[in-house]
C-alpha cells in the first residue's frame, strides 16, 4: 500500500513531537483500512481535543474536529443520520476518559456501531502534562507534582463492563500486532474500543524515569503479556502488567439496527390504527348502533389481518 493516498500531503509533516507513537498507530489504521477496501469518501474520522485528536486533520477522509470530550457525541450523532458511513473516533485518555468519561460509558452501554481508537500515553500531552485517569498512582504530573494520588482506569475493563462489543489493546512497538485488532474492532458490528499504549516522551517519559524513547519503548516490551498468556497467570502476578490481545469479542444488539426495528413497529401500529379506525368509523356511519369496538392483530410479517369487530 501507498500510505500518502490516505493523507493530505498539503498538511504534512506532522506536528507531533519526536519520539511520540501517535504517527504509528495513524499507520496502523491506515493499513487496516486498506486491507479492509474502504472508500475515502465512505470514511468519517471524529477526535476531540488533544495530540491524538490532530489525527484527522492528516487523513484524506471526511474528518471532524470537535471540542474536549466530545467526539462520541458528534460520531452518534453522525452515525444515526448516516448509518452507512464508516465512523472511527480517535481520542486520547483524557479527551475518552475524564471530560468524555459519560459519553464513552453510555457509548458502550448503547453499543452503537462506531469504532473507537484511544491514544493512551498516561498524560495530558497538549495541555502541559497534567495527569489523566490512567496516569499510574505515584507518578508525576505537572498537576501532581509530588506524585499521583488517585488510582488509574482500567480503560479496557470499563468498556467490557458497560457493554461493548469488542475491546483490545496493544502498544506501539507490536506495530504489527495493532493493526490487525485495529481492522477486527472495524469489521465488528456494534462498539468497538481499541486502547492503544503510546509513548509521551516531552511530559510523561522525562519525568517519570524514563529519559529517552528507546526507555519507554523497552518499558512497553517489559511490561506487556498477551491476553493468552494473562489467562493462565495469578491476578497478583499481572500487577502492573499491560494485557494485550482481543480482551471481548462478543455478538450483541446493535442499537441503529434496533432503534430501525422500533421505527418499523411504531410504523406498522400506527397504520393499522388508522385502518381500524376508519373500519370503525364506516360501521357507525352506515348506523350500527351495537358497535362497541374493534380489536385488531397484526401476523408474523406485521402485516394488518381483518379486525375483529366487538358488538
Amino acid at each position: 500500500m501507498n500510505y500518502l493516498d490516505y493523507l493530505r500531503q498539503n498538511k504534512l509533516p506532522l506536528i507531533w513531537c519526536t519520539g511520540c507513537g501517535n504517527g504509528i498507530i495513524l499507520k496502523a489504521m491506515l493499513r487496516a483500512i486498506d486491507r479492509l477496501g474502504w472508500r475515502k469518501d465512505e470514511i468519517v474520522m471524529v477526535s476531540g481535543i488533544g495530540c491524538s485528536s490532530r489525527t484527522p486533520g492528516y487523513v484524506d477522509f471526511n474528518t471532524v474536529h470537535t471540542t474536549h470530550g466530545r467526539a462520541l457525541a458528534f460520531a452518534t450523532g453522525i452515525k444515526m443520520a448516516k448509518p452507512e458511513l464508516k465512523v472511527i473516533v480517535v481520542s486520547g485518555d483524557g479527551d475518552a476518559t475524564a471530560i468524555g468519561g459519560n459519553h464513552f460509558i453510555h457509548t458502550s452501554r448503547r453499543n452503537i456501531d462506531l469504532t473507537l481508537i484511544i491514544f493512551n500515553n498516561y498524560i495530558y500531552g497538549m495541555t502541559g502534562g497534567q495527569y489523566s485517569p490512567t496516569t499510574p498512582v505515584g507518578s508525576w504530573g505537572s498537576t501532581a507534582p509530588y506524585g499521583n494520588l488517585e488510582r488509574s482506569f482500567d480503560i479496557c475493563g470499563l468498556a467490557q463492563a458497560a457493554g461493548a462489543s469488542y475491546v483490545a489493546r496493544s502498544t506501539v512497538y507490536h506495530a504489527v500486532q495493532l493493526d490487525k485488532l485495529i481492522e477486527g474492532a472495524m469489521r465488528k458490528k456494534g462498539f468497538s474500543v481499541v486502547e492503544v499504549m503510546t509513548p509521551c516522551p516531552t511530559y510523561y517519559g522525562r519525568h517519570n524515569n524514563q529519559k529517552t524513547v528507546i526507555d519507554m519503548i523497552k518499558w512497553q516490551i517489559d511490561n506487556t503479556v498477551s491476553a493468552a498468556k494473562a489467562a493462565r497467570l495469578a491476578p497478583e502476578m499481572l500487577q502492573g502488567k499491560i494485557v494485550t490481545g482481543v480482551l471481548v469479542d462478543r455478538d450483541k444488539p446493535e442499537y441503529i439496527e434496533e432503534y430501525q426495528k422500533l421505527i418499523e413497529r411504531t410504523r406498522v401500529s400506527s397504520e393499522v390504527g388508522n385502518q381500524s379506525q376508519k373500519k370503525f368509523d364506516s360501521l357507525s356511519a352506515n348506523g350500527n348502533g351495537n358497535l362497541a369496538a374493534v380489536e385488531f392483530h397484526t401476523d408474523q410479517e406485521n402485516q394488518l389481518v381483518e379486525p375483529t369487530l366487538i358488538l
